[in-house]
């Protein structure tokens, strides 16, 4: 009996895969319960297009991804701290949640997880930062620390 999985099984097999298995195991375990459906011609029918329907997603998400990071490497982040000492050390650091606020109110949808700081900031200067849009797309933000 073949089958194709509507959900990723471990050990079994991915979602959208068509796969040879067992009657029974098809039957009172797979289908029964949820994991696959019966390969059928209108089945196939109904993957074919649930594939073409991701792959517009897919490729529309890249699209955004890439006019927001044209957007963003325009855009300069200023924050104004005071220093602890002549070293233009500041009090604490900025944090990616920091970043995340300031990105929002300038009417950004971002979220803090997609913002990658390497080093802290807590020096006064300018640094960049990156912001994971899509697995494809990588933006450069310019964030500058500022004396109060």
């Amino acid at each position: 009996m073949k089958v194709i999985f509507k959900k990723d099984l471990p050990g079994q097999g991915q979602a959208g895969e068509i796969k040879e298995v067992k009657d029974g195991y098809g039957k009172n375990f797979l289908i029964k319960k949820g994991y696959a459906v019966l390969l059928t011609e209108k089945s196939l029918e109904i993957l074919k297009r649930e594939k073409e329907e991701e792959s517009s997603l897919k490729e529309k998400e890249l699209v955004e991804a890439r006019e927001l990071k044209q957007k963003l490497e325009k855009e300069i982040i200023s924050f104004e701290v005071k220093t602890a000492n002549e070293e233009e050390k500041i009090f604490g650091s900025i944090s990616s949640k920091q970043i995340c606020e300031e990105l929002i109110n300038k009417g950004y949808n971002i979220d803090k997880k997609m913002i990658k700081i390497d080093k802290p900031l807590s020096y006064l200067g300018s640094y960049k930062i990156k912001v994971e849009l899509h697995k494809e797309v990588e933006a450069i933000l310019k964030v500058e620390l500022i004396k109060e």
